[in-house]
């Protein structure tokens, strides 16, 4: 999402085929992506684009699965909300998943500057990385409140400075 953010598109097209949902056997996908986590998905992209959004089911091979998906992002696009429990949201990607992101991070990091700061969240769970871009805004303000001060604070220009004692 942050690559998508800086890009700022005008519209979002997707091409919607579920291989990666629950019930698709691992030659196709073997991810186990639930329906659920699709409508999540496609409620994040309908962040961008002021909510211009295409979905497109382009295929799939097992109907339930397509079914149950479709539905959670028709959801989504409807704003029917259907959140994810505390306990999903508080739950850390798995080594291999962590592993990928960070090579993901490192290459193309090196062309997108939005990626830089979340080298260090990766591992987090959701409600952790939200909790650090927080904690990380709270610095960034801080600071900024400090330099404005500094700005503000003109000294007057007969006053000796310390080091001229």
């Amino acid at each position: 999402m942050p690559i998508a953010r800086e890009f700022s598109p005008d519209m979002v097209l997707v091409s919607s085929g579920f291989d990666a949902a629950e019930g698709h056997p691992a030659p196709l996908g073997g991810y186990k992506v639930t329906a659920k986590c699709f409508g999540f998905l496609t409620r994040q992209l309908m962040g961008l684009a002021g909510g211009r959004v295409v979905l497109a089911l382009e295929g799939g091979h097992d109907l339930t699965a397509i079914c149950d998906a479709s539905e959670a992002c028709v959801s989504a696009l409807l704003g029917l909300e259907d959140p994810f429990s505390e306990d999903i949201l508080l739950q850390k990607p798995s080594t291999n998943g962590v592993l990928s992101l960070q090579r993901v991070l490192q290459i193309q990091s090196q062309y997108w500057s939005c990626l830089k700061p979340m080298m260090g969240s990766v591992g987090l769970s959701f409600l952790g990385a939200q909790k650090g871009d927080c904690e990380e805004t709270d610095a960034v303000k801080a600071l900024a409140s400090l330099s404005v001060g500094v700005l503000t604070n003109k000294s007057l220009p007969d006053e000796p400075m310390e080091h001229d004692q």
